[in-house]
């Protein structure tokens, strides 16, 4: 037990300090070999790398087509024309709203989140520019709507972290569609009116737009496609996963043929954001697949077995466990899907197993699973709002405060609403 905490404080440390998990989890997971009792050499060889493999044996058709996918959207100014139309429907008094349905609408569909944080911050600039909202808020409006209920929460989803839980759990990408749509309300009505008020808040201490000294994130050229055709790929994506049934890389494919269709015309420009998207992939799945390789050793030593009596006796219902021991993890790695990777390696035959003798649906434990990777993961180290403050040339300083409270606090609220549905037996 102490050595798997040990390797766990050294994962988070490190990973806070922002060094690569792909070498860091290598590491923390030899500090639980070595206190474990196993072969160093051994356990990294054959246990770390057998997790690391199977994961990205299982998951790298889905993350690839996924980057491709949002990329040939991104190129082909199929993602803009969406944001545009949305935002200029809600209008500049509604300025706010306009930038978290065009989040929403476009990770709904598949797109990437790193991608929807590109396509849409030109227009959330614009925006905040004519309602005069200072830009101190905005990073936390791209978050509410590209991190939060779209990723974990909303059924049928596409994103990876609604993904993950269905080969541990025997489940679809519909799992839970009470608990997950009454999740994904609190998360966005609680959010919107929470930036509203910080809104008028900020406005009354005079606080109101200012121009960004970096510009060089702003790309607004180009002509964008009818919106209804844009569209189109991001609808076959989820009917063809959720109506139809057809396994996600099919479903992906089809959008891709789809867009590349509807495109024709700029065929010379597809090698290019194909090679793009295929590229970078690669390192999303070598990170999770790194984190996943921890779990693995963690499940090898002897400590593991008082690690899940413990977890598994948490007063209450089982999904509390689970829902603390995902957030943990996501929160220990930086990365919602890292960490959920982390924990049902370790712990998901024995979550179903408990879902099989208690009666609790495995789909309950399929939707916390996914609710908690959203939650602690939005830490300062994560990736994602790395990215997000670096576009919009803000600081932790100026805009952390309110991302955490979108995307950690009103999320895990959401999750224990979640969890209390289940106790009733509402799935």
């Amino acid at each position: 037990m102490i050595g798997i905490i040990l390797g766990l404080i050294v994962l988070m440390t490190l990973a806070f300090m922002g060094w690569s998990i792909i070498w860091v989890a290598p590491i923390a997971a030899g500090v639980v070999a070595l206190t474990g009792g196993l072969d160093l050499l051994d356990a990294y060889t054959n246990t770390y790398m057998s997790g690391f493999v199977n994961f990205a044996k299982q998951w790298f058709p889905v993350f690839m087509l996924s980057a491709i996918f949002g990329k040939l959207m991104e190129d082909t100014g199929m993602a803009k024309s969406i944001a545009v139309v949305l935002s200029k429907l809600m209008g500049t008094k509604r300025a706010i709203l306009g930038v978290i349905l065009s989040c929403a609408v476009l990770t709904y569909g598949g797109i990437s989140l790193f991608v929807v944080v590109f396509a849409v911050y030109p227009l959330a600039l614009s925006l905040f520019r004519e309602a005069n909202i200072s830009r101190r808020i905005m990073p936390a409006t791209i978050a509410l709507g590209a991190f939060t209920f779209t990723m974990t929460a909303l059924p049928g989803t596409p994103q990876i972290q609604n993904l993950i839980p269905m080969p541990y759990f025997q489940t679809n990408a519909m799992a839970a569609p009470i608990m997950g749509i009454v999740s994904a309300l609190i998360m966005a009505i609680g959010g919107y009116f929470y930036l509203i008020w910080r809104q008028k808040q900020l406005a009354e201490k005079g606080e109101g737009f200012t121009e960004p000294k970096d510009t060089s994130m702003l790309n607004v050229e180009g002509d964008s496609p009818n919106v209804f055709l844009s569209l189109l790929p991001l609808l076959t994506v989820l009917l063809t996963l959720n109506l139809l049934e057809w396994h996600i890389v099919v479903a992906l494919l089809s959008g891709i043929l789809l867009i590349l269709l509807l495109n024709i015309t700029k065929i010379k420009g597809f090698v290019k954001s194909i090679n793009s998207g295929a590229t970078g992939s690669i390192i999303a799945i070598i990170n999770t697949s790194a984190a996943v390789g921890f779990g693995t050793v963690v499940q090898a030593v002897p400590g593991f077995k008082k690690l899940t009596e413990m977890l598994m006796n948490v007063p209450g219902n089982p999904l509390i466990s689970e829902a603390i021991a995902v957030n943990l993890l996501a929160g220990a790695t930086g990365s919602a899907s890292g960490g959920m990777g982390i924990a049902l390696e370790a712990l998901g035959d024995q979550y179903y197993q408990i879902a099989l003798n208690t009666g609790i649906s495995p789909e309950a434990f399929h939707r916390i699973a996914s609710l908690s990777s959203g939650g602690l993961d939005v830490l300062p180290h994560n990736g994602a709002v790395l990215t997000l403050l670096t576009i919009t040339g803000l600081s932790h300083k100026e805009s952390y405060k309110d991302i955490a409270v979108v995307a950690i606090v009103i999320p895990i609220i959401a999750t224990v609403v979640a969890i209390a549905l289940a106790a009733m037996g509402i799935y």
